[in-house]
């Protein structure tokens, strides 16, 4: 499943801190509509780099679809930081 939304909450104790919820289809669109010149850009570089295409694109698609479920909570000393992709 293509990630489709995701939420950020920053948290500090001297303010309220704010959460926010980000709907990434906004970002599918234009991907979608530059998708020509994206595969184009990566058939180019695989070919530079000697990587098989069709691995590199196999990859890419496999760490796109295990993105739903990830939380990445970073603290820093008094301030935290949590985003996790729904």
């Amino acid at each position: 499943m293509i990630p489709t939304l995701a939420l950020v909450q920053v948290q500090n104790p001297h303010w309220r801190g704010f959460r926010c919820w980000v709907p990434l289809i906004m970002l599918w669109l234009p991907l979608l509509l530059l998708s020509p010149l994206i595969l184009l850009v990566l058939l180019m570089a695989c070919m530079v780099g000697r990587v098989n295409p069709l691995r590199a694109i196999t990859t890419f698609w496999g760490i796109l679809w295990s993105l739903p479920g990830t939380h990445v909570h970073v603290r820093s000393q008094e301030n935290q930081v949590l985003v996790r992709i729904l």
